[in-house]
């Protein structure tokens, strides 16, 4: 699959959208992509998941986790693609956990999955709990890259199925606030603090 069919997906399911969006990371950006209207369609999940099967050694990987929420789609339809053991870390009172009866087994190889990443926040926290159970990440896959110039974001090997380099910017200093003819709002999953 080639990035214009990627992108076309996000376009034909109405999920690139354009205006003024707080992040989850708490920057600003007058682009937003909301996989999950892309991940819905079952076809679309499994062309993605395979998509990033195919940048992985899967002979390498014990289990698949992955960040919630945005990560729990694409992560369950890549590690049934793969045939591993599907687990997630979620937030608790602000603090990423390993919850609901989850455990990783000492030396367990992971993949950490992810559908969007841009400064890579919940991915760092999704590994930290990772390390915390005794499991090891040796790679993390994302379906879109909205920072691709970005270096120095994680410490294991990461690739990814599409780049965008899409503008944000700190709350503070967001030229769209500047203008005030937007409203900024929060389409993302995680409560900015």
């Amino acid at each position: 699959m080639n990035e214009q069919e990627m992108m076309a997906m996000y376009e034909d399911a109405g999920a690139l959208l354009n205006g003024h969006f707080i992040l989850s990371s708490g920057r600003h950006s007058a682009r937003y992509l909301q996989s999950a209207l892309v991940l819905m369609d079952i076809g679309n999940a499994t062309a993605l998941a395979a998509e990033l099967i195919s940048k992985v050694d899967s002979d390498a990987i014990d289990m698949v986790v992955a960040p919630a929420i945005g990560g729990l789609v694409i992560g369950q339809e890549v590690a049934r693609l793969m045939n591993k053991p599907f687990i997630f870390t979620e937030r608790k009172e602000g603090e990423m956990q390993l919850r609901r009866g989850f455990t990783i087994p000492t030396g367990t190889k992971l993949l950490v999955v992810e559908d969007v990443i841009t400064t890579g926040g919940s991915v760092c926290e999704c590994i930290a709990v990772v390390r915390e159970h005794g499991g090891e990440p040796v790679q993390i896959v994302a379906v879109v890259d909205r920072a691709p110039a970005a270096v120095g974001r994680f410490d294991v090997p990461y690739a990814t199925a599409l780049e965008l380099d899409v503008e944000t910017y700190p709350a503070d200093a967001c030229p769209i606030c500047t203008e005030g003819v937007l409203e900024a709002v929060k389409p993302g999953s995680r409560t900015v603090k």
